[in-house]
């Protein structure tokens, strides 16, 4: 019997929680085969059995977290003794970046060809010698990806009753939504069928193993919900942050009395953060606490804060400094069609050299944000409002920006903070 434990999905990432099992014990699996859809605060990932087998035992069900590294399922593998899984070598828990993955054995480079992405929503990860992946799948009679299945489930969606319009037919978000807001697709809540007994087989008996971590429940007071996915990490992230940074917020206002009409707001908004690293690069950084060390980057990648009813997402908008406001748009468009459907490239959820926060699209002048280590700055807007303000010894109304600039005391000074906040508003307040 060999034992496979929860890979790591992501960068580091501790747990991950079941949305869905895709076999049950006594289902014989073929290697690749889908056998888990996993949540983690990146996204959706369909995680594939590592061998062809029988599945022996699965560990947790629907909703359960699982650490990282625990038992996930238990496989009976003709001629195999009890075993573990390796553990995934340095290069290949950095998976999820641009590296390419590891090399097939012979034999088998053109089965790892045709699995490459195709529909890919999270990339590919090497994870012990396989690789997890998202891709389109057509498991419950049905072509969607593990993003889709998961918005589904969200919405109570039945996917079996939908025609999808994507590609080759594949089930798209969109005709998630549509079904959910038209009521044609109701979802009924039904018991897991006993495969084995449907097939009239009886359970295999199961080697004797070391006893397994259990599944990591939530237990919460009554009343209290356990926090899970992207709030659960969020609450995470702003605990590191609350331990590590030295945080100090500066506030002024913009007078945006010089746009002409139609002017995009979070184009602009990103072009004077831009000035504001041209004139103090040290916002544009990464601090290391621990070795009491600072980077400068050359390049400007803005982490962009989207609010979304699972949680806080932070995404890359990348090297915005070499882009005009037509690409800087293009590129905004993407990030939240990305993350409202679920399928962010896990680059892009990491990386970003400085933040940015919009949250005055909802209300609120100023703020104190949070930044996400490493970073060192993260600047926000507020609600625009007309105010009556001093011009030229008489008054006027102009429409008024509120800023709140938020920096990490350790790696940047007072005075470079001022300073690029300076150049913030005098970016902002130009006509063009």
């Amino acid at each position: 019997m060999k034992t496979f434990l929860l890979p790591d999905l992501g960068e580091g990432l501790p747990d991950a929680e079941i949305v869905e099992w895709l076999v049950a014990e006594g289902d014989e699996v073929k290697l690749d085969q889908p056998m888990v859809s996993m949540e983690t605060a990146k996204a959706v990932v369909e995680v594939p059995s590592p061998y062809t087998g029988r599945i022996a035992k699965l560990y947790g069900e629907a909703g359960d977290v699982i650490d990282t590294g625990a038992p996930l399922v238990d496989f009976d593998v003709e001629g195999e003794e009890a075993s573990a899984p390796p553990e995934p070598a340095p290069e290949q828990k950095a998976a999820l970046t641009d590296e390419a993955p590891a090399a097939a054995e012979p034999g088998e480079q053109e089965a790892e060809e045709a699995r490459a992405d195709s529909g890919t929503v999270v990339g590919q990860m090497e994870s012990s010698d396989k690789v997890v992946a998202q891709t389109t799948s057509s498991v419950g009679g049905v072509k969607v990806t593990t993003a889709v299945r998961a918005i589904a489930r969200k919405m109570r969606v039945d996917l079996t009753q939908i025609t999808g319009t994507g590609p080759d037919n594949i089930i798209t978000a969109n005709d998630v939504k549509r079904a959910a807001e038209a009521g044609t697709a109701p979802l009924q809540r039904a018991a897991l069928p006993d495969r084995r007994a449907q097939r009239g087989q009886a359970a295999a008996p199961v080697a004797a193993a070391p006893a397994p971590a259990a599944p990591k429940k939530a237990e919460a007071p009554e009343g209290y919900e356990g926090l899970r996915g992207t709030r659960r990490t969020m609450a995470r992230t702003m605990a590191n942050a609350h331990a590590s940074i030295v945080p100090t917020t500066l506030m002024d206002d913009a007078s945006l009395a010089a746009w002409p009409e139609g002017t995009d707001i979070m184009a602009r908004c990103i072009r004077a953060l831009c000035a504001g690293v041209a004139a103090e690069p040290a916002l544009n950084a990464w601090f290391h606490g621990e070795s009491t060390s600072r980077k400068l980057h050359d390049h400007i990648d803005v982490g962009m804060a989207v609010d979304t009813p699972d949680g806080l997402f932070v995404s890359s908008l990348r090297d915005v400094g070499n882009k005009d406001a037509a690409a800087i748009r293009a590129d905004i468009n993407t990030l939240r069609d990305n993350v409202q459907n679920r399928s962010i490239p896990p680059e892009d959820l990491t990386g970003y050299t400085i933040m940015l926060s919009n949250f005055g699209v909802f209300a609120g002048k100023y703020a104190s944000p949070v930044i996400a280590p490493p970073c060192v700055a993260i600047l926000a807007t507020g609600k625009k409002r007309d105010q009556v303000v001093a011009v030229d010894g008489g008054v006027a109304v102009q429409p008024i920006m509120p800023l709140s600039l938020t920096f990490d005391h350790r790696a940047a000074t007072g005075g470079e903070a001022s300073r690029f906040l300076g150049a913030v508003i005098e970016d902002l307040e130009k006509a063009e």
